[in-house]
């Protein structure tokens, strides 16, 4: 009996030292101190001891008791000094603990800075489908019926019924769907600027099938490609600052003639050459003078209109802003928090 009573005494201030809170203490006093409790069952064998022990078992009970009691009674009382304490420091007139605030994603950021650079110089930001038809997309855009890019293993294509003069719908390849949306409006001079995201079927360490264009048109009249060259070298300079170098070459597009791809000195390896711009110089995008058929096509007379079109990556553009430093464009995209609190 003795030894029973030691384990109920030791399992008994166990319990009461786990309790977190007086909800699990009101627990443990019921299970040692109540109707069925360990130490109450323990009191009602007093008339099972014999005769001659029952003296020593009562006082050891008695005792055991009025630890277990002390015990609970302590830690009662630590709780509600805790309790106390709490309360008396809560000020409630102190501001709430705000939850972290995120901020613009970096293309975000960049399509903001890219529209302000434009606007300076008279560009409308304007907004055209991102699932557009094929005429839109490549038919007026001067794309013969065979090319390449046309094909489904270039383009998504929308699985609805086509068009019968419009044809398929397709998520845009590039924004020069406003090209032909806003050269319909018959509303000159165009200066405009279309900011969109486009689809592809690519995905490496300068692609991603999801990514962002900006386009700009200008149609006037006696629009040369010396206004080309020159919006292209001031939104450089604008963007990249003033020690960067831009270059165009010669280059093939449907939509254009002639027409030029424009490089930027790689900001990640200063030109001398790494894995994503390769000898020194990074595509940004394509450029040059609109398409004589690009017009015709919606009705505008080349012989008395010219103008030029441009369309860059807003992704390329932003990894090779200065100190920026992204060699994957795929990273861009990371969910992780340590990449995008840096911007």
């Amino acid at each position: 009996m003795e030894e029973k009573l030691l384990h109920i005494k030791n399992n008994a201030l166990s319990m009461v030292l786990q309790a977190k809170n007086t909800k699990e203490l009101d627990e443990v006093k019921l299970q040692l101190l109540g109707r069925s409790g360990s130490l109450t069952q323990a009191f009602k064998l007093i008339g099972k001891v014999p005769e001659e022990e029952k003296a020593e078992y009562g006082r050891l009970i008695n005792e055991t008791k009025q630890i277990v009691e002390d015990a609970l009674q302590s830690a009662f009382d630590n709780f509600k000094k805790q309790k106390i304490k709490y309360q008396s420091s809560l000020d409630v007139t102190d501001p709430a603990i705000l939850p972290p605030l995120g901020h613009l994603h970096p293309v975000t950021q960049a399509i903001e800075e890219i529209t302000t650079i434009f606007e300076r110089i008279g560009f409308t930001r304007v907004r055209y489908p991102e699932i557009d038809y094929d005429w839109y997309a490549f038919e007026a855009l001067n794309f013969p019926e065979n090319h390449p890019a046309r094909d489904d293993w270039e383009t998504f294509f929308i699985k609805e019924k086509p068009d019968l003069k419009k044809g398929p719908q397709v998520l845009i390849p590039h924004t020069s769907n406003g090209q032909i949306r806003e050269l319909e409006k018959k509303e000159f001079p165009i200066k405009m600027l279309n900011i969109a995201k486009t689809y592809r079927r690519q995905d490496d360490i300068s692609h991603v099938p999801m990514f962002h264009q900006f386009e700009t048109l200008v149609i006037g009249k006696d629009i040369s490609i010396v206004h080309l060259k020159g919006t292209l070298d001031y939104f450089a300079k604008s963007y990249f600052g003033p020690d960067r170098v831009t270059r165009i070459r010669p280059y093939h597009f449907q939509f254009t003639e002639p027409s030029f791809e424009v490089d930027i000195t790689c900001d990640v390896c200063k030109g001398k050459g790494c894995k994503l711009c390769k000898e020194g110089w990074l595509e940004l995008g394509g450029a040059g003078m609109v398409h004589p058929n690009v017009l015709r096509a919606t009705g505008v007379d080349p012989d008395t209109y010219s103008g030029f079109a441009s369309g860059f990556g807003v992704e390329r553009v932003l990894m090779m802003k200065d100190g920026i430093k992204i060699d994957d464009v795929r990273i861009i995209y990371s969910p992780k928090l340590d990449f995008l609190e840096q911007f």
